[in-house]
């Protein structure tokens, strides 16, 4: 088996990053994902329990009922807060594991495209000396038999 060049381990290295990046960035797309589930899952109880503070209130509410809806309601508008903030950290890990995943990818495809250039120029390396080899044997074969047909027949 061969050792290989430079260059092949260059993109087996770009390959593993991109790979790499790119099992990063869905992760944290997974992450993203839960985030904001559970974002909506907060603002839909919000919504649900000042729904039932005001139908409360229709009804009449003690003075605790009352602190008690409130501070529940300051408690949910804290979480939801707090998950805000999460999704926009979040969404920046998420904005810079994309720009990783695209800069490895570029780095993976700048050596294929490399690779490539080496091998069209190796072929056509081979071709040209597969043809100096063809011309060179037409040259000996003419000159053969210009020297055969010149020299005197014994």
């Amino acid at each position: 088996m061969s050792k290989p060049s430079a260059l092949e381990t260059l993109i087996e290295l770009a390959q593993t990053r991109a790979d790499d990046a790119a099992k990063r960035l869905g992760a944290l797309n997974s992450q993203n994902l839960d985030i904001e589930a559970k974002l909506v899952l907060l603002l839909q109880y919000y919504d649900e329990y000042r729904a039932r503070f005001q139908a409360s209130m229709q009804r009449g509410l003690t003075a605790s009922d009352w602190r008690n809806y409130h501070e529940f309601l300051d408690k949910l508008d804290a979480a939801i807060a707090q998950q805000r903030e999460i999704l926009a950290l979040i969404r920046q890990r998420v904005a810079a594991g994309q720009a990783a995943w695209q800069t490895a990818r570029r780095s993976l495809t700048s050596y294929d495209t490399l690779a490539q250039r080496q091998t069209r120029a190796e072929l056509l390396h081979a071709a040209r000396c597969e043809q100096k080899q063809t011309d060179e044997q037409v040259t000996n074969t003419a000159a053969r038999k210009n020297h055969a047909h010149s020299s005197p027949s014994s």
